[in-house]
């Protein structure tokens, strides 16, 4: 078995991902995981000792001594905190040539820096965000799961982004189901946990109380759990989405899904902003990111906290790893 070098996208040039390239670099220079950074070496801080490599093979002989770069060329210049949608569709190519290495068996997954969507979005891309462009390049559009994931907590929300209004409208018992299959397969095959352990929450206070206060939990929710529990899963709830993520909780569980964006990014944020990591499942790639935007608005003034990216790629590596020996028939 041998650790392949992951491939890092570049991000929106105009915001921070530059700058958390480099902290990441100086990073883990010593340790790994080794990555290249697939982008424009011109946007990168001038002080960051940087090396252009034909393939992604040729990363690890330099990753100490200098940030391995395939580069990709910007028409546009870039300043810092001024995205152009100009530069777009260079953004979304080192996208897809990082999945592009990952599915040839190059690279051991994808780290992807954070992008705008706003400005991706003038410039004709159709997708609400990463999660789904990535799932359409895998071909399996429709399966990706979002995962947010730190060492204190991890959480899966069914429904991602839409509006409130639209994730009640969309969410069913058919989409738990998959999200629950979805999970209990990552934590065996990515995270090498045995026998993964679910919670679900309930959609509403108390978890609907017994339909009071709706009846999500009855008609939806617990006979998504009663078929998850029939697959041999170990899933419980619904749960009172506001007593199961204290300390005594999640010491019973190893995942949680939740029934919408924010009521699972809530609380990871509040417990764990740093170290957060957004995991895709549901890929035949391993793919991670920080859990931030592009922050355009301390851009290019050195101040950039580059621990959550040092977090998905250190977890990037661990899932590569983990899902290497997982298909090679290895208990992991």
């Amino acid at each position: 078995m041998r650790d392949l070098p992951l491939a890092l996208t570049m991000g929106d040039p105009a915001g921070i991902g530059p700058e958390i390239t480099a902290g990441a670099w100086n990073a883990l220079r010593e340790e790994g995981p080794v990555f290249a950074w697939l982008g424009d070496p011109g946007c990168l801080p001038s002080s960051l000792p940087v090396r252009e490599i034909e393939t992604i093979e040729q990363a690890a002989s330099v990753f100490r001594k200098a940030l391995p770069v395939l580069p990709l060329a910007l028409p546009a210049s870039v300043r810092a905190g001024e995205p152009d949608s100009a530069n777009s569709h260079t953004v979304i190519d080192s996208i897809a040539r990082a999945v592009g290495l990952a599915l040839a068996g190059a690279a051991g997954g994808v780290v992807t820096n954070p992008i705008s969507k706003a400005v991706l979005r003038r410039a004709g891309f159709p997708h609400p965000g990463h999660t789904e462009f990535l799932a359409e390049l895998c071909l399996v559009p429709g399966r990706e799961i979002m995962m947010l994931a730190s060492p204190m907590l991890r959480v899966v929300p069914v429904t991602i982004h839409v509006s409130l209004r639209d994730a009640l409208d969309r969410l069913d018992e058919e989409m738990i189901v998959e999200a629950g299959r979805t999970t209990a397969l990552a934590l065996q095959r990515d995270f090498g946990i045995a026998s993964p352990r679910l919670a679900v929450a309930g959609l509403n206070p108390h978890a609907g109380e017994g339909g009071m206060m709706g009846r999500e939990e009855i008609e939806m929710i617990i006979p998504a759990i009663t078929r998850l529990k029939a697959e041999g899963i170990d899933v419980y709830g619904p749960l009172p989405p506001d007593t199961m993520f204290t300390d005594a909780a999640r010491a019973k569980y190893d995942a949680a899904l939740c029934m919408y964006h924010d009521q699972a990014l809530i609380p990871i944020k509040t417990l764990d902003m740093a170290n957060g990591v957004n995991v895709t499942l549901g890929l035949p790639v391993v793919r991670t990111s920080p859990d931030h935007g592009t922050a355009f608005d301390i851009a290019g003034k050195g101040i950039a906290e580059s621990s959550s990216l040092v977090a998905a790629l250190r977890l990037a590596g661990i899932l590569s790893r983990n899902r290497q020996k997982y298909t090679e028939g290895f208990l992991v």
